[in-house]
């Protein structure tokens, strides 16, 4: 958070807020004011699901140049989301991987199960290969990673909207790589998405507690997670499934 003395603490939210709004938005001032609306298109209604307050206002000043986007929700966890669902009158999620309470793959196929026909776009820090492949098949159409977001989100919620899959260039380069590597073993290929996911946050530096009480799971499955995951990929230690992670580029700040 930006500091200035004498200020009140209001003022430094609103502060960092515009200023977080100002990066997102980026250079796209002129391209939001001369956007041309096709003639009949639809209106695209959409809740934006994300547990910062200054990513939702940046996200929202970077839609008001679409005059064919109407932001109708928001949400700040897993719950809202489902609460979101379950209500409908809206076409499009745009959906942080990473919240507090159910989110990432699991929260995913729940949506899908409970709306088969509404539209995710995954918006994340996660720019690696294997948070793409294992969101898009639980049910998400797209996938644009948080830095990509100031250039990349009007025509991601374009496509993703029409029924397009939409990845950000960044992530379909990592997929190409990984194609081309066909001989090299990712052991980290061979986790559920559970174990994944607790293996994510594992090396992110999260305890088991804090594990348990982000995935609501109990700290003993959190526990039985860890167990199967060092089996799986046959490790002992807590530091060399970090250095993994780093190794293969799967070591991303996770929020709380």
């Amino acid at each position: 958070m930006y500091r200035v003395k004498g200020y009140t603490a209001a003022f430094s939210v609103k502060m960092t807020t515009f200023l977080v709004s100002q990066h997102l938005a980026g250079r796209h001032e002129t391209a939001r004011t001369h956007y041309t609306l096709p003639d009949c298109a639809p209106m695209i209604r959409i809740v934006i699901a994300d547990d910062h307050t200054i990513m939702r206002e940046g996200l929202k000043r970077i839609l008001d140049g679409a005059p064919d986007i109407d932001i109708v929700g928001e949400a700040i966890d897993g719950f809202e989301v489902l609460n979101h669902v379950r209500q409908g009158g809206f076409d499009l999620l745009l959906l942080d991987l990473s919240m507090p309470g159910r989110s990432g793959v699991d929260l995913i196929r729940q949506i899908r199960s409970e709306a088969p026909k509404l539209a995710i776009l995954i918006l994340t820090m996660h720019e690696e290969e294997q948070y793409a492949v294992r969101a898009i098949r639980a049910g998400a159409q797209g996938y644009l990673t948080k830095e990509s977001a100031g250039t990349q989100l009007v025509g991601a919620i374009h496509k993703v909207a029409s029924g397009r899959p939409y990845i950000s260039a960044e992530v379909a380069e990592q997929l190409v790589l990984n194609i081309m590597m066909p001989n090299e073993s990712l052991l980290h290929k061979q986790l559920s998405d559970r174990e994944f996911e607790v293996f994510s946050l594992l090396v992110a530096g999260k305890s088991i507690t804090e594990i348990a009480n982000h995935l609501h799971l109990s700290v003993k499955t959190v526990s039985t997670h860890k167990t199967r995951i060092m089996q799986k990929m046959g490790m002992s230690s807590l530091s060399e499934m970090v250095q993994y992670a780093v190794a293969h580029r799967l070591l991303s700040p996770f929020k709380t």
